[in-house]
């Protein structure tokens, strides 16, 4: 069992998370026994912050199963709508937390929780908002929906302080051109967990498709 409140690994407390590699996987954990196996997967391929999301009865048994038996992954719970879901994603070893937008009482929590977060965002007003409160790093989610690497750019002049992980229908053809842009640290995406690998359990391909991930620049070519 994992102490309520994990250490953060010197990674987390000195670089922000935007900044541990161009792609964070966001994991639907439907059964939180391949979760080790996964995260195992992911950080050879040379992702180590792997975002669980709080969508499924599994989650936080993922989160911390992940949080025990991975010391080199970086876990963090998205999906985290709620204030009652930081207390519990952070006692079960999340070292970040993800929402896919936010509210005044959530971000409070989430302020209250110690460890990093990314509230979500989608509009212009969102933004200037979190900022007034000083957060200066965001999800921006859905990504493509809301407008994609048109939006972002758009926000880079007149907001040159907000950084964001867009996340939401991006792919491994997509990644890059968020990465060119001055105000995206990362993306998030699952691209590198195809269902079908998922399910049988092929941790070698989950760990290729992971170092593919890793590599991407904002040239589109290998770091």
């Amino acid at each position: 069992m994992t102490s309520p409140q994990p250490v953060l690994p010197h990674a987390v407390l000195h670089a922000s998370v935007l900044d541990l590699a161009p792609v964070v996987p966001v994991v639907v954990a439907a059964d939180a026994a391949d979760a080790v196996p996964l995260a195992r997967a992911l950080v050879a391929g040379g992702l180590p912050a792997i975002e669980v999301t709080l969508r499924t009865p599994a989650a936080l048994e993922a989160v911390r199963a992940i949080s025990a038996e991975v010391p080199d992954a970086v876990v963090g719970a998205g999906t985290v709508i709620r204030p009652g879901q930081v207390s519990e994603a952070v006692s079960a070893g999340a070292r970040f937390l993800v929402g896919p937008g936010w509210t005044e009482s959530l971000l409070e929590a989430m302020r209250a929780s110690g460890v990093p977060f990314l509230p979500g965002v989608s509009t212009t007003s969102e933004v200037v908002a979190l900022l007034e409160h000083g957060v200066r790093e965001m999800k921006f989610f859905p990504a493509e929906a809301a407008g994609g690497t048109a939006y972002l750019r758009s926000l880079a002049g007149p907001l040159p302080q907000a950084r964001f992980c867009p996340t939401g229908g991006i792919g491994p053809a997509s990644a890059p051109e968020y990465l060119a842009l001055p105000n995206v640290g990362c993306v998030g995406g699952s691209w590198m967990l195809p269902e079908e690998a998922v399910t049988a359990r092929d941790w070698p391909r989950v760990e290729a498709l992971a170092r593919a991930a890793a590599g991407l620049s904002a040239g589109g070519t290998c770091r």
